[in-house]
């Protein structure tokens, strides 16, 4: 004859336990983890842990490279970006950035522009313009300094003498060219 066994159960209180969170990871919905109610006391301590485990996060410079690279390759990634934004549409950027050649001394690029309206639409490009530099010649030491030089001398030419100065100026064999084929200016 089986005998019967007589089970006694006892009410299981939870024992209050209060342990600080040191880490917060992401949650995946495939862990085992508890997930906090969006609501809750231990949600909003969850987030300040993980505030203030992303406060101490400064990613250190001496990782970062410092290749050096010549002023061809600059060049060469100058033009490169200024031709993808002439690809994506950007026009206008990419006319600034290739008005002159900019000019590399160490790792300092010196672009000189003609005013300061252009001046104000390239530093709203300078920043992907400097990512762009920086990552691709692998050096992040790199720093761009804009020039605005308004001083542009316009020599124009108002009658028919000045003109021809002006292109005797500019090519000196336009004087034979007069005389081999008895040409006269008309005054």
């Amino acid at each position: 004859m089986p005998k019967e066994v007589e089970t006694i159960s006892k009410p299981v209180v939870p024992a209050e336990v209060e342990t600080p969170i040191t880490k917060v990871t992401a949650v995946s919905s495939a862990s085992n983890e508890p997930k906090f109610s969006a609501l809750s006391l231990s949600s909003i301590r969850a987030k300040k842990a993980l505030e203030e485990n992303l406060k101490g996060f400064v990613k250190e410079t001496t990782q970062l490279p410092t290749e050096s690279f010549t002023e061809t390759e600059m060049l060469l990634q100058w033009t490169k970006y200024a031709q993808r934004l002439g690809d994506k549409g950007y026009k206008i950027m990419e006319s600034l950035l290739l008005i002159n050649d900019p000019k590399l001394s160490g790792t300092k690029i010196s672009f000189e522009l003609p005013n300061e309206g252009s001046k104000l639409d390239f530093e709203s490009e300078m920043h992907g313009l400097l990512s762009h530099m920086r990552s691709h010649l692998h050096n992040h030491n790199i720093t761009i300094t804009v020039i605005v030089n308004e001083s542009i001398d316009i020599k124009r030419s108002f009658n028919d003498q000045d003109r021809y100065n002006r292109l005797l100026e500019i090519n000196p064999n336009i004087e034979l060219l007069r005389t081999t084929f008895g040409l006269d200016i008309d005054i």
